[in-house]
């Protein structure tokens, strides 16, 4: 299989995450030095439907590994979750060439790639999103660099919550993973977490908190809210109601995607981007590349899918223990 490679596409598929370019970079310029024709694929599947491809030389990924965002762009793309779609997909691949594909996303990405390589498209995935929740995996590419955008803006509203002596609810991404909210949590020390995968929507816990706090002599009260549990701004007006204590939620929202990533971001997002294309010219496909244990790895995609990942418990202990 490894003889037939001649061309190779990377593209990047749903919500974009930090460190993304250098994964590009890495793909394009491993590719190339082994021999390889890159092209880019924009918009992700949707460009790949529309043929919106480019071809890529050393100098399309020059000065992009210290961006955030995607220099090919990115989109969602229903379509392609159709079997009439997936074969044009296919399709369209032979007609401009491409043996195989490097998909930079997550795991909704993985089934688009996963259905490419049952009709003969050679594909890998590397995990980029900003939440976490590949469970095949340590690390995916975007979280280091979210987590410490919200953990500065947290720390920002944290200092103006003290001055007010306010509870603040600050509202993190992670959809129904609750890891950037467990590290802000940790790292901006809150008083409460809240995480999809442990609360049990018992806000009077919650109010009692506040008080017995107050009572004890603490100005402000953070709590960390999970998107995937939402509702921070009537969460918020129903503890002022409860508590008599002034309180307001922000929700940082998009911002948490963008900005220039992080050593950490950079370094893996190359490594497992130069990984994907090598272990394709192994023979591999269906695959996705992960980091376990200290060491970069790839799993059969349908292995990875099935996997379940939740919240360690002991972390999340400690979490509350330090909340005293």
């Amino acid at each position: 299989m490894a003889d037939e490679i001649k061309t190779i596409a990377v593209l990047t598929s749903g919500g974009d995450a930090p460190g993304m370019n250098a994964a590009i970079r890495a793909v394009a310029r491993t590719a190339i030095f082994r021999g390889l024709k890159v092209k880019g694929i924009k918009k992700g599947y949707n460009g790949l439907l529309n043929e919106d491809i480019i071809d890529m030389e050393p100098r399309h990924v020059s000065d992009i590994i210290q961006r955030g965002g995607t220099v090919l762009g990115t989109a969602r793309c229903m379509e392609f979750t159709k079997l009439e779609y997936q074969q044009k997909g296919a399709d369209i691949c032979r007609k401009h060439g491409i043996d195989g594909i490097v998909v930079i996303g997550g795991d909704g990405s993985y089934r688009g790639a996963q259905a490419l390589a049952r009709l003969g498209i050679n594909t890998v995935g590397v995990p980029g999103t900003i939440d976490l929740d590949i469970a095949c995996t340590e690390y995916t590419i975007g979280f280091d660099t979210a987590v410490n955008t919200a953990m500065q803006a947290i720390d920002k509203v944290k200092d103006t919550s003290s001055s007010h002596e306010r509870c603040s609810i600050i509202e993190v991404m992670g959809r129904h993973a609750g890891y950037i909210a467990l590290w802000c949590g940790i790292a901006n020390g809150a008083e409460d977490i809240l995480l999809p995968e442990e609360y049990k929507y018992d806000e009077q816990e919650i109010i009692n908190h506040i008080i017995e706090s107050r009572k004890k002599g603490k100005t402000h009260h953070l709590i960390i809210n999970a998107e995937g549990i939402g509702h921070s701004t009537s969460m918020a007006r129903r503890i002022e109601a409860a508590t008599g204590i002034e309180t307001r939620a922000t929700i940082l929202g998009y911002m948490q995607r963008g900005g220039n990533p992080t050593a950490m971001d950079r370094y893996y997002a190359s490594i497992m981007g130069a990984y994907a294309v090598d272990i394709m010219l192994q023979g591999k496909s269906n695959r996705v590349v992960g980091y376990r244990h200290g060491e970069f790895s790839d799993f059969d995609i349908e292995e990875a899918l099935q996997m379940q990942k939740g919240i360690d418990a002991y972390q999340y202990e400690i979490a509350k223990v330090l909340t005293i």
